[in-house]
């Protein structure tokens, strides 16, 4: 572990408070921690643990109301920052101590292209202007390896894939060359090989600059592969700390046993004996040579090329059965998941379900079908009426489908699907908006319950959910696939969820499927190099590999120097 001199930046005391019409909430409750240079810290816990508030508050981004920093001190390079004025912050943030968010798009202004927002971080600090500043950001995208990007510089963000933006985000943050980088949930939601490649350009980053990294994440394969040292937080306070092998290997709080137990693990045909009914024999969904095809051009006279999302791809889901499919963006999964909820039409190829043809139903076989089979998207918000209470988002179903359940009885069972994911009654009669991330996905999966259906497609229904969150949303999945007879189209880029919880696993590599098979197998023997690329990228803890090695060839991706559930002996 790096620990080199005095702490560069320390924070003791933070207590951050809230104000709302009834009693202020504590948001961050006596908060201690420090980093120094070179070193990583990872805060580790669950959404509204206080892990942003907390770094937010050294970055000087909590708005005061409804913020309220009741007290204590943060220190940096011996200066203490509440102290500062504006002109003396503006000097330190971004300059020193620069932050990447967890949803770039959200922080990348749409109406200007990536090279201009990059130009501004030299701009604004008085580093460089004009084609000094254009060549800076060209080498920064560049160095965190956007392709072409002395073209790609003048495209704008919704120009680019997920991981992309995070690439630009990180680009801005390094680009005066920061003293601390905090990283606020910098893989949440990307893919796996991606995530990879994102935690290697920060190691790397690290080493070249002997930046101070202050990494938050719910992840704990992502905090155990790249920690140093590790403090988890709960309800707004820090409740253990230490050095990451000695956290893992052997936690000390109830808390932080939770969280580590509840992380997927194990052999996955054990777990598949746990959680599964048994399969039945009848073929509920048929498809067969599915394609998409899209029709691309490059200019006005320039000749269209065809490009395949899904290339001739077949399977079978039996009734009570998870397929797994699985691969990167771009991959064709959620191409395929689309067409099978008519959302758009294939190219060609039969999607037959209970030996119908889906692409020809119509009318009331395609309104019977579409209560069948629900979908809980990968982006929950977007797929939420925002003027709609989540008591109306629920109930939906029923008002469209009007033989599933009495008007009486709404409220009732709206309270029912509410508890089952994870939520409060109460929280019937907020809307989209007032929740995080992880709630509306819970929601989203209620809402998917309320029609009774018989397949659920999920897409990426977990990734951004907290582990404790993701093992009860899977244990939730799995037990209703045993008392209902459910079926479920499992897509995601997180093999220890799918490992757990499907029972085979498809792997897409551009629009095909390269690989197929039981999940055991799959795991244990893959026989296609992309299979085995993608196990090879699942995060490793950083104690149990040399850090300018990766791991062994064939050598097993899922780590195990941690207790497992009902073991918290190092």
């Amino acid at each position: 572990m790096k620990n080199v001199g005095n702490p560069i930046l320390k924070v003791e005391g933070l207590t951050v408070d809230f104000l709302s019409n009834d009693e202020p909430v504590r948001a961050v409750d006596n908060v201690s921690f420090h980093v120094n240079r070179g070193e990583t810290l990872v805060i580790l816990g669950e959404s509204g643990s206080g892990k942003s508030v907390s770094t937010s508050t050294v970055m000087d981004l909590i708005d005061c109301p409804p913020g309220d920093i009741v007290a204590g001190s943060c220190l940096f390079d011996g200066t203490e920052l509440s102290r500062l004025d504006a002109d003396a912050r503006r000097n330190i943030n971004g300059r020193r101590i620069a932050m990447i968010f967890q949803d770039p798009l959200a922080y990348l202004n749409p109406v200007y292209t990536v090279g201009r927002q990059i130009e501004e971080v030299y701009e604004s600090h008085g580093e460089a202007g004009g084609r000094e500043a254009r060549a800076r950001a060209m080498e920064l995208l560049q160095r965190v390896g956007i392709p072409e990007p002395e073209t790609r510089i003048d495209y704008y963000p919704h120009q680019f894939s997920g991981g992309q933006r995070q690439r630009i985000m990180i680009a801005m943050a390094i680009a005066l060359k920061p003293d601390i980088l905090i990283a606020d949930e910098p893989t949440t939601a990307l893919d796996v090989s991606v995530q990879a490649q994102i935690l290697d350009l920060l190691r790397d980053l690290q080493r070249e600059t002997g930046m101070a990294l202050i990494l938050i994440t719910h992840d704990l394969e992502v905090a155990a592969s790249m920690a140093d040292r590790i403090i988890v937080m709960s309800a707004g306070k820090v409740v253990e700390t230490g050095p990451a092998r000695e956290v893992f290997s052997n936690p000390k709080h109830a808390y932080t046993c939770r969280l580590i137990s509840a992380s997927p693990d194990g052999d996955p045909a054990e777990a598949s004996n746990k959680r599964a009914t048994k399969i039945g024999s009848e073929t509920l969904l048929k498809v067969e040579h599915l394609t998409k095809e899209y029709a691309l051009s490059s200019g006005a006279f320039a000749p269209k090329r065809r490009f395949k999302a899904v290339d001739d791809v077949s399977f079978e889901v039996r009734r009570g059965e998870t397929l797994g499919i699985v691969g990167e963006s771009g991959s064709g999964k959620s191409s395929i998941a689309r067409m099978l909820l008519r959302l758009s039409d294939p190219s060609s190829g039969k999607a037959l379900f209970s030996g119908e043809d889906v692409f020809e139903m119509g009318g009331k076989t395609l309104m019977a079908f579409r209560r069948k089979v629900q979908m809980v998207f990968q982006d929950p918000f977007g797929s939420m009426n925002p003027r709609m209470t989540v008591r109306s988002i629920i109930s939906e179903p029923w008002a469209i489908h009007r033989d599933i359940l009495p008007r009486h009885q709404w409220k009732e069972r709206v309270a029912e699907l509410l508890e089952l994911v994870g939520l409060k009654p109460d929280h019937a009669d907020r809307y989209p908006h007032q929740f995080s991330g992880g709630q509306r996905q819970r929601i989203a999966i209620a809402r998917a319950l309320a029609s009774e259906p018989e397949l659920i497609v999920c897409d990426e229904a977990v990734s951004a959910l907290d582990v404790s969150i993701q093992a009860q949303v899977i244990d939730l999945l799995a037990d209703l696939r045993t008392r209902l007879g459910l079926s479920y189209i499992f897509i995601t880029h997180d093999l220890p969820i799918v490992r757990q919880f499907a029972d085979r696993i498809l792997v897409m590599k551009q629009g095909k499927v390269v690989e197929e098979g039981d999940t055991a197998t799959l795991f244990r023997a893959p026989r296609h190099e992309y299979t085995r690329g993608l196990l090879q990228a699942v995060p490793k803890p950083k104690w149990l590999m040399s850090e300018n090695e990766p791991p062994a060839e064939g050598a097993d991706v899922f780590w195990s120097d941690r207790p497992r559930s009902g073991s918290f002996s190092g």
